[in-house]
């Protein structure tokens, strides 16, 4: 939790448990490393899309990697 902490407000990129990959900002999270991204973008084979705000299941979340 010390690292989500840490990148509040700051841009990270998330991998999922399908091999997507999202980019964006994070503005908050929960205990449960629930999380919301803004200004996100999805990477996925031979697709990269813009998505705004979203929220992620903590438990879909395979790493975490500040940018």
């Amino acid at each position: 939790m010390k690292m989500l902490e840490e990148n509040l407000n700051k841009k990270v990129a998330l991998l999922l448990k399908d091999n997507r990959v999202l980019e964006g900002v994070l503005s908050g999270y929960d205990e449960y490393m629930n999380m919301v991204l803004e200004d996100v973008e999805e990477s996925g084979e031979n697709l990269t899309r813009k998505l705004g705000t979203v929220i992620i299941r903590g438990s879909n979340v395979v790493r975490i990697v500040p940018k």
